[in-house]
């Protein structure tokens, strides 16, 4: 064996090894909320509990945080909100990809100065919109503010325009118009990006504690992070069963993300090609 080769294998072995490592101490912290969870009430962690693997912390968690109501409302209030940002996202990224107007580029930069402008700075103004249109303490006041997001945009815009231009000559040939073309070539092909906007904004949405909080005051509105927050000002000392609630709430955006994950890397790694 070469010497170039004996190096090319330790290289790639001190790479995984670095990987490796790196990917424990990622997720060493959920791995101690994971075994936390399960651990008797009154101990903070146990690798293997004398009296064996439980359950009894999450049904007990489940109902005292009254899980299944908080659970609806973000389930709704996510896909809600990251429907009407795939809708707009799609719609103004195309235009901004493919159209030719006056303005675009100035319109673009202003899409993208929206970005550096925290939802905090927003939040009096967003709420006197809503409180004149009388949706505060409703799901419009949850969903309508981020109905539309500069980074949706940018992402479509970037993704379209790495899709070949003859595909869309063709289908014009074809006698296809333009909504025929974007619904029927340009977001099948861009699914990769579709499925990364979702990804992002939905884990967005199910992790937002500020909106619930500001919008809403209504027991019957809250959300999975508001009632996880409530869960812990009652059980601050019981770690076993905070944790077991913590778990509840994270687990649905983890299957997500790794059910996803293929076609969101993908979506990240071919967008920002083309300028």
């Amino acid at each position: 064996m070469s010497k170039t080769s004996l190096n090319f294998n330790y290289l790639s072995f001190l790479n995984i090894g670095v990987l490796l490592l790196g990917s424990f101490i990622v997720l060493l912290p959920l791995l101690i909320v994971l075994l936390t969870s399960f651990s008797p009430e009154g101990t903070t962690l146990q690798i293997i509990p004398k009296d064996g693997w439980s359950l009894s912390n999450y049904k007990e968690a489940w109902s005292r945080g009254k899980f299944l109501l908080a659970f609806w409302n973000s389930t709704f209030v996510a896909l809600s909100v990251t429907g009407f940002q795939i809708f707009t996202s799609a719609l103004a990224g195309y235009a901004l990809a493919r159209l030719k107007f006056k303005g675009r580029q100035a319109l673009l930069l202003i899409i993208l100065a929206t970005l550096v402008i925290p939802f905090q700075l927003l939040v009096i103004p967003t709420f006197l919109v809503l409180k004149w249109g009388n949706l505060i303490n409703t799901y419009g006041a949850l969903i309508l503010p981020t109905a539309a997001n500069g980074f949706g945009i940018f992402l479509m815009r970037q993704f379209f325009q790495t899709i070949p231009v003859e595909l869309e000559e063709a289908a014009a040939m074809d006698g296809a118009n333009r909504l025929q073309i974007l619904w029927q070539v340009m977001l099948p092909l861009a699914r990769p990006a579709l499925v990364t906007l979702f990804l992002f904004t939905f884990i967005g949405e199910w992790n937002d504690v500020f909106k619930p909080l500001v919008f809403t005051t209504r027991p019957e509105l809250r959300t999975v992070q508001l009632a996880l927050a409530e869960f812990q000002e009652q059980f601050t000392s019981n770690w076993p069963l905070l944790m077991a609630a913590v778990t509840i709430a994270t687990l649905p955006v983890i299957v997500l993300f790794l059910i996803g994950q293929r076609q969101f890397i993908r979506g990240i790694a071919t967008t920002g090609i083309k300028n």
